[in-house]
């Protein structure tokens, strides 16, 4: 976390254009399938930044022998508003509700913060996609939040590359910003230690969630358990 904090420290609305990815266990099991890994696998390869983001992935890659430092999305996010953001910083946001932005510069009222509402069914709709991250561009920020799920948000930020000139470090964050608005509740830190945070987030939304953590989740431990390492790539 520490050496995260301290590149993105550098990163200023000058700065070329980068994207940060934060995989997890609905990530990757999405990644193995044979459907969807040749759209979205080059997604996460070109990332200038790819940042572990799930305790159960760090430990099957440790019994794997492979070293997978943990930087959790949530609580990158919020140190980055708290320890590297400063007062009249640029920074956009993508999706996400009013109320939350409104919250987010209520309590950062120092932040130039840009929001762009995103519609629903950014993944089948390529010109929305392109529309948000023509927002990005024009915007320069420092630093854009895109919070519009999984594999939306990496889309997006991936489309950003395509508009000359576009600037800053952009990051696919999922409901961070919900989290230290106060519009979401993460998992206790007991939990959270118990890599059992899932089961708080299914507690919260089981309609919304029950097929992820219970149904397609659980593949990666059929994953872990293959003879050779790794995604295969198409």
């Amino acid at each position: 976390m520490e050496e995260v904090l301290a590149r993105l420290s550098a990163v200023t609305d000058a700065s070329p254009y980068g994207y940060v990815v934060t995989p997890n266990v609905d990530h990757v099991v999405r990644l193995d399938d044979p459907q969807e890994r040749a759209e979205l696998l080059p997604l996460y390869e070109q990332a200038d930044l790819s940042l572990c983001d799930s305790r159960i992935i760090a430990h099957l890659g440790r019994l794997r022998g492979l070293s997978l430092p943990l930087v959790p999305g949530s609580d990158l996010t919020a140190r980055l508003f708290a320890e590297v953001i400063r007062p009249g910083n640029r920074i956009a946001v993508v999706g996400g509700s009013r109320a939350m932005v409104a919250e987010l510069q209520r309590r950062y009222p120092g932040v130039n913060l840009l929001h762009y509402e995103a519609p629903m069914g950014l993944r089948r709709n390529e010109a929305a996609r392109i529309e948000a991250a023509r927002f990005v561009a024009e915007a320069k920020p420092r630093f854009t939040f895109i919070a519009v799920g999984s594999p939306q948000q990496e889309l997006i930020a991936d489309a950003v590359r395509a508009f000359p000139g576009a600037t800053g470090m952009a990051f696919c964050i999922g409901a961070s910003l919900d989290f230290i608005t106060g519009h979401e509740r993460r998992a206790p830190k007991v939990l959270q230690r118990l890599s059992l945070e899932w089961v708080h987030r299914l507690a919260s939304d089981p309609k919304r969630l029950w097929r992820r953590y219970l149904v397609e989740g659980p593949r990666i431990f059929v994953m872990a358990a293959r003879p050779h390492q790794g995604i295969a790539k198409p």
